[in-house]
């Protein structure tokens, strides 16, 4: 066996979401900020995410968390999340992936009933307390980056919906958030194909029009999926968030939640201290409780805290032969869908 590259990797699950945590081969990304890192995995140098996030390495579903020294002092570690369309600043349900490995594993010491730790992310500094009981992380709990509405009822006109309005929403990543009887559907796996293949073809048609700019850092600029969305009758949300090149998330989204409360706050429908359940298409849940306010340039927003919980379920071992023909991985329609209609 010979290898020109080795990484090491603690795999875990969130609620489903597969979120595999690099523990190994990987030093530091250029950068003196997280955001600056952020950027030369998509701008300048993106060969890592490609290994590793397509085939023959990896499949369509999950994440790779990137952990690298933090470059905020207030922080423990860095966080980036490596996806098949590009690297992003913030993910909930991969945060809470990472906490998870980083303590069960030792990479920091884990305190009971609850240890803290800090992550460095291009769209903040992100506090996880993390509950623990017998060395297991039973509950990982997440202050997320501020959220806000930066446009309410938006629309955009299609051919096989009609007008079909969103809410352009930031909470870690851009989001447009659909009500998904607007396609005619349920949020129901039988469903994910088809959630999933309508849910890239939207964003893809509302980011040609919609440059989604950030108020205050450009790298977080674009956006980067679109959520359905449905109210449950016990008043939980059904979630769906869609990622391209063409799947349902599995998990109730961290980031998207994050989003959905400050729509809710929005529309004064909470106040601080109220909690809000997201579920997502195969049942797991994720609470969100509304903090407080502030604001984000021009833009109130809300402080919310997301908490879930992950289990460890592998560790791996990843290596490329330079004889390999497909250093930087493929991805094929038959697995991985198509990004249109």
């Amino acid at each position: 066996m010979r290898w020109s590259r080795s990484l090491q990797t603690v795999d875990v699950h969130c609620a489903g979401e597969i979120g595999r945590v690099i523990t190994g081969g990987v030093l530091n990304i250029p950068g003196d900020s997280m955001a600056e890192k952020l950027d030369h995995l998509n701008k300048v140098d993106d060969s890592l995410r490609r290994l590793l996030c397509s085939e023959p390495r990896s499949g369509p579903a999950g994440s790779f968390c990137l952990l690298v020294p933090a470059c905020d002092p207030a922080a423990d570690i860095g966080l980036i999340i490596l996806q098949p369309d590009q690297a992003h600043a913030m993910s909930g349900s991969n945060a809470m992936c990472a906490v998870t490995a980083i303590l069960e594993t030792g990479m920091l010491p884990m305190v009971e009933p609850e240890t803290v730790v800090t992550l460095d992310t291009a769209a903040g500094l992100v506090r996880a307390r993390a509950r623990c009981e017998g060395g297991k992380v039973t509950r990982v709990s997440l202050d997320m980056p501020p959220a806000f509405v930066a446009q309410a009822g938006a629309v955009i006109e299609t051919a096989e919906w009609g007008p079909v309005r969103y809410d352009l929403c930031f909470g870690g990543v851009f989001y447009a958030l659909v009500d998904v009887d607007q396609i005619g559907l349920t949020i129901a796996p039988e469903n994910a194909r088809e959630l999933a293949r309508i849910g890239v073809a939207l964003r893809n048609r509302i980011a040609a029009n919609e440059p989604a700019p950030h108020p205050t850092t450009p790298a977080l600029n674009g956006l980067a999926y679109v959520m359905f969305r449905s109210t449950e009758p016990d008043g939980a949300l059904r979630t769906c968030t869609t990622l391209r090149p063409g799947r349902a998330d599995r998990s109730p989204c961290g980031t998207g939640s994050n989003s959905n409360m400050a729509v809710q706050a929005l529309q004064g429908r909470v106040k601080p201290g109220d909690r809000l359940v997201s579920r997502s298409i195969i049942g797991g849940e994720f609470v969100t409780e509304y903090l407080g306010e502030t604001r984000v340039g021009p833009y109130p927003a809300t402080r919310n805290r997301v908490s879930g919980q992950c289990w460890i379920y592998g560790l791996t071992q990843i290596g490329l032969d330079p004889s390999d023909p497909f250093p930087q991985g493929f991805q094929l329609s038959d697995t991985w869908g198509s990004e249109e209609p």
